[in-house]
């Protein structure tokens, strides 16, 4: 039996969020959680251009909180109490930035992406999330998004991968 993957529902430009809630693909969650999907890709790249194992684990790690703060930004209302991305997957962050800084210490100067295949694509990785942090700042200044640790992760990500790419530079 052929089973296809498609319901035909998005087709006048509409999504369904997890509550069940339908909202134009244009609107600010979409936006944010799209965006989210596009950093676990191009982390996801970077994963597969690197045989350094705490990188792919890290990565992974992050992408599997991407599907969480995803989840908790496609929830309106009560039901985003269900899904939250808390403040010990941000407490995590700064730990694995302390822990690699102290391996790799960061340059003076600044920085331009391409050391290696992983890190510019974890430096992809790292700009696509700061879009998704503006975007989820837009999601907070409309009303529809109260919850200080999606910015602190978001923020924090970032700071990360940057480190992450740093590092992939000396060890990928």
């Amino acid at each position: 039996m052929d089973v296809f993957t498609f319901s035909k529902k998005g087709d006048q430009g509409q999504t369904s969020l997890l509550t069940g809630g339908r909202v134009s693909k244009a609107s600010l969650r979409p936006e944010v959680y799209g965006t989210l999907d596009e950093a676990s890709s191009a982390l996801g790249l970077a994963k597969v251009f690197t045989r350094d194992a705490t990188i792919q684990e890290m990565i992974r790690t992050v992408q599997e909180d991407l599907v969480v703060l995803g989840a908790e930004l496609s929830c309106e209302g009560a039901a985003e109490k269900q899904y939250r991305i808390g403040t010990e997957r941000t407490a995590r962050l700064e730990e694995w930035i302390e822990r690699l800084q102290r391996e790799v210490p960061l340059p003076r100067q600044f920085i331009l992406p391409g050391g290696n295949p992983a890190s510019a694509a974890i430096d992809l990785g790292r700009t696509i999330i700061r879009r998704a942090e503006r975007r989820a700042v837009a999601l907070r200044e409309s009303g529809e998004l109260d919850s200080p640790d999606v910015h602190s992760y978001l923020n924090r990500l970032a700071d990360f991968l940057f480190t992450l790419a740093r590092y992939a530079e000396q060890k990928a």
